[in-house]
């Protein structure tokens, strides 16, 4: 599972709170914290089946979670329902699921003059995106692992991201300082524009940290399942080069529009003679001279 979004949201948390901003902007409380540890220690232990990692306790330690799972199942459709159904029983949501079937052959056989059959071999595939509570985690991966025919990869990762909290709160103390020394300058647009930036910068560090907290709670997991085997389906369909042949060609009609055609080819004849006259004309009166210099040599010659 690539972590970029967890580590670009801690780094965004950890960099903001170099900034100063008013007092009182949100942090990882210590009441968070102390939650988090908690739910940790008071999840049960999952079968031998799932990573350590998943379900890794330590004491004042805190681990963002993440798991990419890439399968084979026997059926794309019935696994997908029954892991969004048992997402929801641990009490997580369903992000993203993308279910396709992929075509690799389609073919048509006749079976009469009306009727025939389409044939199409295709595989079907789903890549999902789940989050769930992160003390559920080891329970999903063992439901899912029971659906596995064959597991190409797994990977889970558990961030150790204790000494980054512990980090923001010490500069949450700083801040707060920084603030109440902002308080106390004189009044000025220079003032104005400092709690101006303070805000906004506490505003996005706030953000940075509702981030974290989610990450910490909830673990995210991508999963990629598939079928080993070509499925096929049978389908139904008209016979359409029966269609066709029956509409192709009506004798009556095809010897009407033939006259027709032959009535007006005729006529575009007629009016391209019509349109050429002047070459016409040259070339009669061509023949007619050279037919009347032959005669006269004749006559000469006699």
């Amino acid at each position: 599972m690539k972590t970029t979004y967890i580590k670009l949201s801690l780094a965004s948390a950890l960099l903001l709170g170099i900034y100063s901003c008013k007092k009182g902007e949100a942090t990882i409380s210590d009441a968070e914290y102390k939650s988090y540890t908690e739910a940790d220690s008071a999840a049960a232990i999952v079968s031998d089946s799932v990573s350590s990692a998943a379900t890794m306790k330590i004491k004042d330690k805190q681990f963002i979670k993440t798991a990419d799972i890439n399968m084979e199942v026997k059926d794309v459709y019935d696994a997908t329902i029954s892991i969004e159904k048992s997402v929801q029983e641990l009490g997580g949501f369903v992000t993203k699921s993308n279910l396709q079937s992929n075509v690799v052959s389609e073919d048509t056989y006749n079976t009469s003059d009306e009727t025939a059959m389409l044939i199409k071999k295709y595989k079907t595939e789903n890549t999902m995106q789940v989050r769930v509570p992160t003390e559920r985690l080891g329970e999903l991966l063992t439901l899912i692992n029971d659906k596995k025919l064959f597991l190409n990869s797994r990977i889970i990762n558990a961030e150790d991201v204790t000494s980054g909290i512990q980090y923001a709160k010490l500069e949450a103390k700083r801040i707060e300082k920084t603030g109440e020394n902002i308080s106390q300058l004189k009044a000025n647009k220079d003032k104005v524009k400092m709690g101006d930036e303070n805000m906004s910068e506490g505003n996005l560090q706030q953000l940075a940290n509702m981030d974290i907290a989610d990450n910490l709670k909830y673990s995210t997991v991508d999963i990629y399942i598939n079928e080993p085997k070509l499925r096929i389906a049978e389908i139904a369909i008209t016979n359409t080069k029966s269609i066709d042949n029956k509409y192709k060609s009506n004798f009556l009609y095809d010897v009407k529009n033939a006259f027709v055609e032959g009535f007006y080819l005729i006529q575009r004849i007629l009016i391209g003679v019509v349109a050429i006259w002047p070459i016409s004309l040259i070339i009669i009166i061509a023949i007619y001279v050279i037919r009347k210099k032959k005669l006269f040599r004749k006559t000469n010659q006699i």
